[in-house]
């Protein structure tokens, strides 16, 4: 990092009166491991360069976009397109009150299970938990149903995985969990500790694949003229609407931002439209955050003076 930088943004926080402390941008934070750490990141160089202060405020998919609307807010950290595609077409293309960065990380997203799990129950493909035989060796309370996490509550992806359940017939046989990932991933690891069948849904960027022998189960190639996703924000009618019966296509993550930020914090603005991560990046990130048990504000405040040139790079 250019020291001239960090001499200007402590002369500049010096002159600041407790009066005039106000948030100059505010960055929304899902529930997720890799978007809280690219918020931190974020929230650093924007305060280190450009003298800002910023906030970040907890919230879901739906009311940071609203609020990024409505100037509430200012940033998504890391938008997932098509699980999103709704929010951008509503904010992005029609109201044109919200913009992307044009980079992304791309990103895969399937159901999976352990390696274990696998040669214990033969399954291989996900139309396999149609079979109530094949479901009842996931069934953890006796009812006769199997038990599987497709996410956590307010994530896009895990409506679109109740819609996929409805449309391959699973939803008949298996019960759809929704709960904090770190409740769910705790779940993951005691399973396969204990030999334990275990099915869940799994993504990358993602530290879980460097833990544990994961298996993704096979599906159809995804065929988009087959997907017809409509999100409960759309219609009270959502997964009667919807249809889903192939693989995920492949996902892109970017950074989203307030239009109004480009009049009220243009510099923000401009460095926010050029910020790029890599994929390696992102996955380094979440193994810090879930595997090392680093804090977010640590990670970021290490990674920002480690990556100087990168982050010079958003400025230019």
């Amino acid at each position: 990092m250019k020291t001239w930088k960090k001499l200007a943004a402590a002369i500049f926080a010096s002159f600041i009166g407790t009066a005039a402390i106000a948030q100059d941008v505010i960055i929304g934070v899902p529930n997720w491991t890799s978007v809280r750490g690219t918020a931190h990141i974020l929230k650093v160089a924007l305060e280190d360069n450009l003298g800002l202060v910023v906030e970040l405020q907890n919230g879901t998919n739906p009311i940071i976009f609203e609020a990024m609307d409505s100037g509430a807010m200012h940033v998504h950290p890391e938008v997932w397109l098509p699980n999103q595609q709704n929010l951008y077409d509503r904010f992005v293309t029609e109201k044109g009150t919200v913009k992307l960065n044009p980079n992304s990380v791309i990103s895969d997203q399937n159901i999976c299970v352990s390696k274990d799990t696998q040669e214990r129950t033969g399954i291989s493909a996900l139309s396999d938990l149609t079979d109530p035989v094949i479901a009842a060796n996931f069934d953890t309370d006796g009812d006769g149903r199997g038990e599987m996490w497709i996410g956590g509550a307010g994530w896009a992806s895990t409506n679109v995985e109740r819609i996929r359940a409805h449309s391959y017939g699973y939803a008949e046989t298996m019960n759809l969990m929704e709960m904090d990932e770190t409740l769910a991933l705790a779940q993951v690891d005691n399973a396969i500790a204990q030999d334990q069948n275990i099915v869940f849904y799994c993504y990358t960027p993602h530290h879980m694949y460097s833990l544990y022998d994961l298996v993704k189960l096979s599906e159809p190639a995804h065929d988009a003229s087959q997907w017809q996703i409509t999100q409960p924000t759309d219609a009270s009618n959502w997964l009667e609407l919807s249809s889903a019966p192939t693989a995920w296509d492949a996902a892109h993550l970017r950074i989203a931002y307030a239009t109004e930020l480009e009049s009220s914090q243009p510099q923000a603005a401009a460095m926010l439209s050029k910020v790029k991560l890599t994929t390696d990046q992102v996955n380094a990130l979440v193994y810090a955050l879930s595997v090392e048990g680093m804090d977010p504000a640590d990670f970021a405040r290490q990674w920002v003076d480690e990556n100087g040139e990168i982050v010079d790079s958003w400025l230019n």
